[in-house]
């Protein structure tokens, strides 16, 4: 069986910009990828999962994290039969199900009514706020028409991403932070590809489920250690400081994810890197002490939420189909690890 993916539509919410010097080398810029002419023409993550006659098959399907919109028009109607004919549809998580999200929310939230202002130190919480205000600045600038035409509106948009951003753990909010960006901004108001399908399955009353359970998600992430949380939201400050500052661009964008998932470019660096989500702060510029740090985060972070939980989920996978040998399923998983 191919290997499971390996981070979540909840850390995919949060996409992470690495960013490089302005000038620096970097692989060309993908070109966008015309709408195909015809089926045979389209690109498909979609895989067939074979069992012995007379059992039928099931299949695993790569999504991505943005807009459904944005990339539906190039997953083809094999793909969406697929789906369609598959009575029992499963994600990472139940994304449908109000608990998940309470139990989301609440496994971001500080201990013991603590707040980052007297959790923080000084300088590194007014850069926070700073930076914050600025984007909150700059929202009703980044809306498109279309979102206000549909009510959405700057001061909401801004309080259902940041509210409360106080009482939040130091790493849940560093992914925070860089989820508000223009595009992301942008792209809100339009269910990512991965909801749509569960909205949809829900709709057409297929039994539908999660691999996966909200605290193996979020454990990992509380499990940096202070130290390091404070390095990781300190990196990402700087960055997003010096894209303001002009004097640091973006290396790999949302755009770029979408055009190599359009493509049907899996195996690019784009997604062996960018589309696991997981940040990254390695740099050769930083002092040997900042770079061990980075490294440790980096292995930390791909042990706990790739490796780690891609073995958990393929066994959780192979069980269903063993206990079930009658039933189709179509599983629905980020893409970027599963090749």
């Amino acid at each position: 069986m191919v290997c499971l993916p390996g981070i979540s539509w909840v850390l995919l919410s949060a996409l992470l910009h690495p960013v490089a010097p302005r000038g620096a080398d970097r692989p060309g810029r993908p070109r966008q990828c015309e709408t195909p002419k015809s089926q045979s023409d389209m690109n498909s993550f979609l895989w067939k999962v074979k069992r012995e006659p007379p059992h039928p098959p099931s299949y695993l399907f790569g999504t991505i994290h943005v807009p459904y919109t944005r990339v539906w028009d190039f997953i083809p109607n094999s793909t969406k039969q697929a789906f369609h004919n598959s009575p029992n549809v499963f994600f990472e998580l139940d994304l449908t199900d109000p608990l998940t999200i309470t139990k989301l929310t609440s496994c971001q939230l500080l201990p013991h009514g603590e707040n980052l202002q007297t959790l923080l130190p000084r300088d590194l919480y007014r850069r926070l706020k700073r930076h914050l205000d600025y984007v909150k600045h700059m929202m009703p600038y980044w809306m498109t028409a279309d979102q206000r035409g549909r009510g959405l509106y700057a001061d909401y948009l801004f309080n259902a991403i940041a509210g409360n951003w106080e009482r939040k753990r130091p790493v849940w909010v560093m992914l925070m932070v860089n989820s508000l960006t223009e595009w992301d901004v942008r792209s809100r108001g339009t269910p990512v590809l991965d909801l749509f399908l569960a909205q949809d399955a829900e709709r057409m009353g297929k039994t539908t489920g999660a691999v996966e359970r909200v605290e193996e998600q979020c454990h990992p992430l509380n499990g940096l250690n202070f130290s390091q949380v404070l390095f990781a939201l300190n990196q990402t400050l700087l960055q997003h400081e010096g894209v303001r500052a002009g004097s640091l661009q973006g290396s790999y964008t949302t755009e770029d994810l979408i055009t190599h998932y359009n493509c049907g470019d899996l195996s690019s660096i784009i997604f062996n890197h960018d589309t696991s989500q997981l940040p990254h702060f390695i740099n050769s510029s930083l002092p040997a002490h900042d770079r061990m740090t980075a490294q440790q985060i980096d292995s930390y972070f791909r042990q706990e939420l790739i490796y780690k939980r891609n073995e958990r989920m393929a066994r959780r996978v192979s069980a269903l189909l063993q206990r079930n040998p009658n039933q189709t399923y179509f599983f629905a998983f980020g893409a970027g690890k599963e090749a």
